[in-house]
């Protein structure tokens, strides 16, 4: 009985869904160049569990690029209508298009000529009439039930609204380097790190010239314990020489190895990035190629420094 209940309502919550695929038109597009030539913030309200919505909406445009509030609109009569200022414009949530306390914030947005964008399921209500656009997020019933509860509804203001704010995204050509600004922190933060905020730099950077005998390449890569060296021709990156190098060399030449030059044993163009890729770009390379790091050098193959694959570890990129 719990099984089909859950599947009745996924099925009613889906079909809320598909409808408005299939209301979607001119009015989104309206509402997207509404919100997109805003000059400050998106101000988003909603009553109960609309405003729940409205706050997860705000926060996904906030994190994608449009500057957006969320504002209570109860609160807002008592002292919070301060958050609303001329350049922004009005986000509203509400099912019935008749919420009191959103009727009451109409006089002050159109005294400041916020613009006013309303998603709703009655086109015909008091707060539709007296929008610049109206967003249809009407259902044929809610997956309550009693079909009282707001649930279908509420999915498809929520799924509307991630559309605008993906529409958005979209157009201001918002991409992973703004991403990565706004979200330092947590695992997208950690996921979106530069390179250069990872890598060994320095002196702990092992480098060697293309004539350093064995014994002092080893020496270097004991010493900096990233199982690898630089090699290093007039400052630029010539080659490497890993743990695995010096194994196959041994196996293949016994004591005879410890006369060779860092030149003579290197791997030439090796596996090299850039200091502003994205870290997790340097995990893929590493996991493509099999290796566990990678040369971090500028454009006249400078050595900036070493990624190694702990480092991403650490990051918790797996």
């Amino acid at each position: 009985m719990s099984l089909e209940s859950a599947r009745r309502v996924l099925r009613i919550e889906l079909q809320a869904i598909q409808g408005l695929l299939e209301r979607l038109d001119a009015s989104f597009e309206r509402a997207l160049d509404v919100l997109f030539a805003c000059k400050g913030r998106v101000v988003v309200t909603g009553m109960g569990k609309s405003g729940l919505i409205g706050r997860k909406v705000a926060a996904t445009l906030s994190s994608t690029g449009t500057p957006s509030l969320f504002l209570h609109p109860a609160e807002a009569l008592h002292g919070d209508l301060g958050m609303i200022v001329r350049g922004d414009a009005l986000l509203a949530i509400t099912y019935s298009g008749e919420s009191i306390e959103i009727i009451q914030l109409l006089e002050t947005v159109k005294r400041l000529a916020v613009p006013l964008v309303t998603m709703t399921g009655n086109a015909r209500s008091t707060i539709a009439q007296a929008s610049d656009v109206v967003l249809d997020v009407s259902v044929k019933e809610e997956a309550c039930s009693l079909n009282l509860a707001p649930t279908a509804s509420t999915t498809a203001a929520l799924v509307l609204g991630d559309a605008l704010a993906v529409a958005l995204l979209e157009r201001r050509g918002f991409g992973p380097e703004d991403f990565a600004a706004l979200h330092p922190g947590g695992r997208l933060g950690l996921q979106l790190k530069r390179v250069e905020h990872v890598m060994h730099t320095g002196d702990d950077v092992p480098r060697v010239s293309l004539s350093t005998k064995l014994p002092d390449v080893i020496y270097e890569m004991s010493k900096k314990g990233l199982g690898m060296t630089t090699v290093v021709r007039d400052g630029r990156l010539a080659g490497i020489v890993t743990d695995g190098d010096l194994r196959r060399l041994m196996l293949k030449r016994g004591s005879e190895s410890f006369e060779l030059s860092a030149g003579e044993v290197m791997t030439k163009n090796p596996v090299t990035i850039d200091a502003h890729e994205l870290a997790g770009a340097a995990l893929n390379l590493m996991e493509q190629r099999k290796i566990t790091s990678v040369v971090v050098v500028d454009a006249e193959k400078r050595v900036r420094g070493i990624v190694h694959i702990h480092d991403l570890w650490t990051l918790q990129l797996f």
